[in-house]
């Protein structure tokens, strides 16, 4: 996905008022985030980079201040594509037809489209999440938000009474969407890899079975009562 102009702004990166210079700074950007599908982050020769894009390596350090920067601006970019994806998703909501399966449908899609279209970055983030936590951070507070920005609407469509435990559900619905997607990407374990149409269909299955299993569930009594009545 190539990245908008405006995105530029970035710590770490040079600004560039030529367009040219803007086109190169996009096209590092755009070759390395693909590089990063079939090779890890240490794996990235910023020689090999600057050959494919035909650029020198002078002129990626005159952009990035370094390849930590350079990595840190691909996350970025991720985080501000997923950002505006999970705006049109809810602005989307009526394509859903009112319905908590078409709803479910709806997110899913969007968001493994979004993790397939960074898949790499994502991974390399992943990958060095334990020595490098900061690099997750920003996707941990996507999560939250699409958790969040979902949550309204699925509440409309599930009804009324016990909201906060049909919030709960659906949390606990996208933790588990969430964790399933983010185990493909870094370990791919099978049966379904994040580019299966089956992966998606199944996800949305999931959740919707998840939400519906709340709306018919009995109170749950509180926590910490372990069954005392008074």
């Amino acid at each position: 996905m190539q990245p908008e102009s405006a995105d530029f702004d970035l710590p770490g990166v040079t600004p560039s008022r030529q367009k040219r210079s803007r086109e190169t700074t996009a096209a590092l950007l755009e070759t390395g985030a693909e590089m990063l599908r079939t090779r890890s982050l240490a794996e990235l020769s910023i020689e090999a980079l600057c050959t494919k894009v035909g650029a020198t390596v002078g002129a990626f350090y005159s952009r990035f201040e370094s390849k930590e920067a350079y990595f840190n601006a691909l996350i970025e970019l991720a985080a501000r594509d997923g950002a505006r994806g999970l705006s049109r998703l809810i602005e989307n909501e009526p394509t859903a037809g009112g319905s908590l399966a078409g709803l479910c449908r709806l997110l899913i899609h969007g968001l493994i489209g979004w993790m397939r279209n960074h898949e790499g970055v994502l991974r390399a983030a992943l990958q060095h999440d334990d020595t490098r936590p900061s690099r997750w951070t920003p996707f941990k507070g996507l999560a939250r938000a699409a958790t969040g920005h979902a949550t309204p609407p699925l509440l409309r469509i599930m009804g009324k009474g016990r909201e906060a435990a049909k919030t709960r559900a659906i949390a606990f619905g996208f933790q588990v969407v969430l964790g399933t997607l983010v185990n493909a990407i870094l370990n791919n374990p099978g049966p379904l890899s994040i580019h299966d149409d089956e992966m998606e269909a199944r996800l949305s299955g999931c959740l919707l079975l998840l939400l519906e299993a709340e709306m018919k569930a009995p109170p749950r009594k509180a926590r910490g009562s372990r069954g005392r009545t008074k």
